[in-house]
């Protein structure tokens, strides 16, 4: 199999776009409509968010992105694996990789908002299996008895 390439993307690429587009429409299709937190292309292209894409040759693996929120804290967003590459470790890369950009950029603690229901459970299991914890709410998330709030402190 080939490796995996990690890469920070500009977003401009249609694949990239494709799969930004498949992860909003997952989002909508598993949370109810005032629980979509998930960012469209415009927000992804803010200074404040690096994303990366993973590329296995010239296939789009996956994306994944970090927000900085200022004081030391980082939230991941946008990630998602490409359908045809599930199961092959692509989240678990990009998601060691941003921990490991948000340890460089000397960031102390790692958050994200995500939700409930079978849909989101492989991602959860990643998430815990690097460390995060459920814990309160941050940043300007609404409380919502859909969204669930994990943090790694770094």
């Amino acid at each position: 199999m080939t490796p995996l390439t990690i890469r920070i993307d500009d977003l401009s690429g249609e694949p990239i776009r494709r799969l930004l587009a498949l992860h909003l429409a997952g989002m909508h299709e598993h949370s109810p409509p005032d629980a979509v937190h998930a960012l469209d292309l415009s927000g992804l292209q803010t200074p404040q968010i690096t994303v990366w894409s993973a590329w296995r040759g010239e296939s789009l693996a996956g994306i994944g992105a970090l927000k900085d929120l200022g004081g030391g804290a980082a939230e991941l967003k946008s990630f998602r694996t490409h359908p045809n590459h599930l199961r092959q470790g692509v989240a678990a890369a990009i998601l060691d990789h941003a921990i490991a950009a948000a340890r460089a950029r000397g960031l102390k603690r790692l958050s994200l908002e995500t939700g409930r229901g079978d849909a989101f459970e492989p991602a959860l299991a990643l998430y815990r299996s690097r460390g995060f914890a459920a814990g309160e709410l941050f940043a300007d998330y609404p409380p919502s008895d859909f969204s669930q709030f994990l943090h790694l402190e770094l």
